[in-house]
């Protein structure tokens, strides 16, 4: 027997009549569905039982066959099979058409595939189809043309005139007819001939028609097949109808759409029969051919027919399409059991890899556990007494949950997932109440807070799927963000705010210079008022239990303060003990300078020092990032739970609190107003007398006030108190911000009106003084905007995302090393002076292609092929080296994905990527998760033209669908010297000089000139502001060209709005908008003209044509943008389940495409495993070598320690 799950590939093509037929069980031949008062179904209607199969179990129609007994058994009074009913779900039927009857996919799409292959247009067809011309078919020996159109009255004439001598018909049987008569392979010959010559729109239409007729020559489809003599009747469960309370029968538009085909049909049967007059067949004809149209696609042409209410009916091609649509409704995306959701509340006391779950919950999620584990302790005779103990939720229940409970993970998901941290795995501990509660630091990951948060919960079943969720998704091993390889845990708000309070130093503190033994003592005297948190003391080095001091430093006092002794408490005993905030003290040692000797006067050696600033937010990062590079994800996720716990306490003992007294207002801000207002007058008098522009004015006006404010925000930030708790809330990085702070207590400054030009009338108060009645309102619309702003760019964002998920899909990691010849040559990216990316950081976890020598001394600093790591590559760059060649997914020669080497090392992990890793969907979710944190809008500075680039979101869809940038750049396409650069009235041009030749460009008005005369230029260099068009850049500087240019621009928009992403997955998505070539001529090669082809097959076919001697095929690289990449995948499955669902189909089905299977959504839809991770054939095959003989019963055994494949 087959077995249904396991084939290789998936082939789609056309139905010949016969295949319909042999796939249908019988005809239908009725329109009705079933007897109103028996509620049975009509024989030979459209829920015939003989047909399709019987609609109870074992049960035949008319009742002589009951019980499973007679199964296979065919009544001989009703012909109904005795079988079980779900039969109907895939038994179909078919409708013998009394006349052929054209399909609209393959007439009406664009381009009309029918008219290709006939050479006809679209208008001629529908002339033909739909019985207003008649073509002729047969010319006999008459003047006339074949397939020309002939109106009602000149077919008479030419009837009259010629007789019989020639044939003429109308609608599908006459295009049918001249389908069957296509000679494909001469039309092919004859089509290759007309390219070698042909130009412009012919040449275009000639390789559009060779396309096609291409397809129907290898696939074995037949043009004629197109015309549909026989339609399938999909299963009747399918297109169910069900009986509503009040006797009304609810049923699928499919239904009311088939019927109306088979009166229709019925109708034309008889009047054939009866040999009626030609005009009522041809009408009856007519219509006949409109029902089989809205049956297949409503609405595609003329009026789609409506139902009840005037809604159109869903037809077949609707069932397909969109969001509601089978493929995205049912086979992407499933509902499933064991899960719930509830609101979310804060488990502050929780570990890292655990999370609360209410109990009523946890005992619903885990029934049918628990049911199995009262039968096997037994507490209850069989399944169903246990069941009912479960439900009635009697006492000795909840001790079996708890057994069940442990060691079963659960995932937690929160929507919108943006990104894999989105759902993750936790143990459950069992807790009273109906919310879930979760832990304080993955709130970062989830994008959670606790205002209504809700969540859901998922159970895993198998003991595969749980020991994923374990080993892969458990929270304590999610540490590190995907997008950038930083800890996403880090510690936030009242936590941040709590090591700053602990870390804080203040002079003169009570009992400040004292000594004390060890912790203990210095905990004991803190809690006994005796010192401060603050208080800066010494301790002996002897009593830290620390393994980084020296043998000479352990004789010696350490000078600190007792908070900062906690501090260090949390950390691991060979780190460093922390006593400033800076990078030598993280990763090296702790500066000698708070070395104390045992003899000196301490109060006075502690007197000489400064204060040591307290330990921030990013500090807290950078301890964390350190701990994980040393040891790894146990270590650290302890570490992060005592931070937390050590982050509540001390806010909560601090009572940080914010009072009306914090907002402490500057003197001096009426000063300042002052001199500004002045300046502006005097600007007004100078527009007055005409001295400056309107334009100049306002920028000047602006200006003023833009200076003003920054000079109030200065000033108050110098008068603070560092005890202030704003201050010290905005300074830790626990909320806030200068900026905020300046508008609480400065001014507010300049606000935006709904255009988006700035308003020159500054909000001068502050909130603290409270606003005028008119600086409220113009402080409204930039509110506003903000709101509407962010619903707006929640949806773009998320369909960017869905974009770049889905034309990155198929990219895995698929080997160890391609062993291509090429590598990327990378520099610091810069914008001007200002480095926008270093160069250590595109080179962390990235590998070396060629050795990299320092400049002065030579010694290799990276070998060829090595993963270069932080230390090293802080290394290279301070030595000043510029440029470094590395391995890149651009140069990657894997196929269907990339290589370790190419790809470097998993972000997420910190360590080698491992082979089966989906890189391309981390890739997309990494740029598209930052999506929401952009902007949307371009802000005007007062309609200076060059200034209102597109920047934020709109950009970067602009860069990923390739679209011809706003404001586009002039670029010059040779190397050489600008000679000339015209800017005047009625000709503006810039002049460059080559080798070889010169070009002139003209510049369009608008457009600010950049280049200069005498500046040497490089081809694809900007002579003017702007953007440049990738296109455009593609045909002067080849594919690396652009592939550089994308990576800079997209790393260009995140970074200003300081959103850090890794090159690698910029590199995925620019790579898969790169993977196809045109073909500019096909040389000996069986390749057509025009034709888009994957880069690896074009290479393939190349090889092939060399080996034989022949010319190879030239094309040049094409840039897609992602939507349109998505639809040009190999595979019609993933491609069909994105966009434009019919148009791909009938594309597929013409070329008899083979899907093989090789992305993720291929494998999604049919139901398989998917082809990553866990999912890839190479670690499926795998069996357990256990030594030891187990007993039967090892439900218990731990994880497998030795896992054999048996490649």
């Amino acid at each position: 027997m087959i077995d249904v799950n396991n084939f290789e590939y998936m082939k789609i093509g056309l139905a010949s009549p016969d295949k319909i037929r042999s796939w249908s069980r019988g005809e239908v031949k009725k329109p009705e569905t079933i007897n109103y008062r028996t509620l049975k179904p009509e024989k030979d209607g459209l829920f015939c039982e003989r047909i399709f199969g019987p609609t109870k179990d074992w049960e035949c129609h008319c009742g002589k066959y009951k019980r499973v007994r007679y199964k296979g058994v065919v009544c001989d009074r009703c012909g109904v099979e005795v079988t079980r009913a779900k039969v109907r779900r895939d038994r179909m039927g078919h409708i013998e058409l009394a006349a052929p009857v054209s399909h609209i996919w393959y007439f009406k799409g664009i381009p009309s595939r029918m008219g290709l292959v006939l050479d006809m247009s679209p208008r001629a067809l529908e002339e033909v189809i739909y019985f207003a011309s008649y073509v002729v078919t047969e010319t006999g020996d008459t003047p006339l043309e074949k397939k020309q159109l002939l109106s009602e009255k000149e077919y008479r004439t030419y009837r009259e005139k010629y007789g019989k001598g020639f044939t003429a018909q109308m609608g599908a049987e006459a295009i049918k007819r001249l389908l069957e008569d296509i000679d494909a392979e001469k039309e092919v010959e004859m089509l290759k001939e007309e390219l070698k010559t042909a130009q412009g729109q012919r040449r275009t239409r000639a390789i559009k028609r060779l396309e096609v007729l291409e397809a129907f020559r290898h696939s074995g489809n037949h043009a004629d097949w197109m015309i549909l003599e026989v339609l399938p009747v999909i299963p009747p469960e399918l297109r169910p109808m069900v009986q509503l309370d009040g006797g009304r029968f609810a049923t699928s538009d499919l239904n009311d759409l088939y019927r109306r085909v088979i009166n229709r049909n019925n109708r034309l049967k008889r009047l054939l029969d009866l040999g009626a007059p030609n005009i009522i067949v041809q009408n009856e004809k007519r219509m006949l051919q409109e029902a089989v149209d809205a049956l297949i696609d409503n609405g595609r042409r003329g009026r789609p027919v409506t139902g009840p209410g005037n809604r159109p009916l869903k037809s077949l091609s609707h069932m397909l399409k969109g969001k509601q649509g089978r493929f995205r409704q049912n086979l992407l995306g499933k509902r499933v059991d064991y899960s719930g959701r509830s609101v979310i509340v804060v488990g502050p006391n929780l570990k890292m890899y655990q999370c609360g779950l209410p109990k009523e919950m946890a005992l619903e999620l885990f029934k049918p556990f628990v049911m199995k584990e009262l039968v096997s302790k037994g507490l209850a005779h069989n399944i169903k007494s246990a069941k009912r103990k479960v439900e009635r939720v009697q006492p000795e229940v909840w001790d079996v949950l708890e057994e069940v409970i442990r060691e079963h993970p659960v995932l937690l998901n929160r929507a919108p997932t943006l990104h894999r941290l989105g759902i993750q795995a936790f143990e459950p501990t069992l807790v009273e109440g109906r919310a879930i509660r979760l832990h304080p630091l993955v709130c970062t990951a989830y994008n959670a807070d606790f205002d209504g948060d809700q969540m859901a919960v998922h159970v895993p079943l198998s003991a595969e799927a749980q020991a994923e969720a374990r080993i892969l998704m458990l929270a304590a091993q999610n540490i590190l963000n995907p997008k950038d390889g930083k800890p996403v845990v880090t510690p936030s708000q009242d936590m941040v705010l709590g090591n700053y309070y602990l870390t804080l130093e203040r002079a003169g503190a009570i009992g400040e210079g004292s000594v004390f033994k060890d912790i203990n003592e210095a905990i004991i005297a803190y809690e006994n008022g005796y010192v401060h948190l603050h208080t800066r003391i010494a301790v002996p080095v002897s009593s830290l239990n620390k393994e980084t001091f020296t043998e000479e430093q352990q004789s010696k006092l350490l000078m600190t303060t007792v908070g900062k002794l906690l501090f260090n408490e949390i950390l691991p005993p060979s780190f460093p003990y922390i006593n400033e905030p800076t990078t030598t003290n993280l990763q090296v040692e702790t500066p000698e300078k708070y070395f104390l000797d045992p003899a000196a006067n301490v109060k006075e050696e502690i007197q000489k020092h400064e204060e040591i600033v307290p330990f921030k937010k990013g500090i807290l990062g950078k301890v964390i990032a350190e701990v994980f590079k040393r040891f790894k994800i146990t270590e650290t996720s302890k570490m992060l739970d005592r931070m937390k716990d050590l982050g509540f306490k001390y806010s909560t003992r601090a009572g940080i609190t914010i009072g009306v007294s914090d907002i402490v207002v500057l003197p001096e801000k009426q000063e300042i107003l002052a001199v500004a207002e002045e300046k502006v007058v005097n600007v007004t008098k100078q527009f007055r007398r005409g001295l400056i522009t309107e334009e100049e004015r306002y920028e000047r006006v602006i200006n003023i006030w833009s200076l003003a404010k920054d000079e109030i925000q200065n000033k108050l930030m110098g008068t603070l108190d560092k005890r202030n708790p704003i201050f010290m809330m905005s300074d830790s990085g626990a909320r806030g911000n200068a900026s905020n702070f300046t508008q609480l207590a400065g001014m507010r400054g300049l606000m935006a009106n709904p255009a988006g030009k700035i308003i020159e009338l500054p909000i001068k108060s502050s909130f603290r003084e409270g606003l005028t009645v008119l600086e409220y309102f113009i402080s409204t619309h930039g509110a506003r905007k903000g709101l509407a702003d962010t619903a707006l760019k929640t949806a773009d964002s998320g369909y960017l995302t869905r974009r770049l998920v889905d034309v990155a899909q198929d990219v895995i990691v698929r080997e160890d090393d391609c062993g291509t010849d090429r590598g990327l040559e990378v520099a610091a990216i810069k914008e001007g002076n200002e480095v926008i990316e270093p160069l250590h950081e595109r080179l962390i976890g990235r590998t070396a292609y060629k050795k990299v020598y320092h400049p002065e001394t030579k010694e290799i600093l990276a070998d060829v092929n090595q993963l270069i790591t932080e230390d090293m590559a802080a290394h290279i760059e301070e030595v000043g080296v510029k440029a470094v060649t590395i391995r890149s997914v651009f140069t990657c020669d894997t196929r269907h994905g990339v290589c370790k080497k190419c790809y470097g090392r998993n972000l997420a992990t910190g360590s080698d990527v491992e082979v089966g890793e989906a890189v391309g969907i981390i890739a997309a979710q990494s740029i598209g998760e930052p999506g929401t944190q952009l902007t949307m809008r371009t802000f005007h500075t007062g309609g200076v033209a060059g200034d209102d680039i597109t920047q934020g979101l709109p950009r970067i869809q602009e860069l990923f669908e390739a679209r011809n940038p706003k404001g586009q750049a002039v670029i010059s396409e040779l190397e050489g010297t600008v000679v000339g650069v015209n800017d005047n009235k009625d000709k503006r041009e810039v002049v460059v000089q080559g080798e070889i030749e010169s070009r002139s460009y003209t510049i369009p008005f608008g457009a600010r000139i950049k280049a200069v005369e005498g500046d040497k230029v490089t081809a694809g260099q900007v002579l003017t502001e702007g953007s440049i068009d990738p296109k455009e850049l593609i045909k002067v500087r080849g594919a690396e060209g652009v592939q550089e240019y994308l990576l800079r621009e997209v790393q260009k928009v995140y970074r200003m709005q300081g959103v850090e992403i890794g090159d690698k997955h910029v590199e995925v998505m620019v790579r898969q908008m790169l993977r196809k070539v045109r073909i500019i001529d096909s040389g000996d090669s069986q390749v057509l003209p025009g034709a888009l082809m994957d880069i690896h097959n074009f290479t393939d076919v190349n090889r092939s044509v060399l080996l034989e001697g022949g010319t190879p095929a030239t094309g040049r690289p094409v840039l897609l943008g992602i939507t349109k990449a998505s639809l040009e995948t190999e595979s019609f499955l993933s491609a069909a389940s994105f966009q434009e669902t019919t148009r791909v189909l009938t594309d597929a089905a013409i070329k008899g495409k083979r899907d093989e299977l090789l992305g993720l959504k291929e494998n999604v839809i049919i139901g398989k495993l998917i082809p990553a991770g866990t999912g890839m054939n190479r670690y499926r095959n795998i069996g357990i070598n256990s030594p030891v003989v187990e007993e039967e019963n090892s439900e218990e055994a731990e994880l497998p320690t030795e896992l054999v494949s048996q490649d």
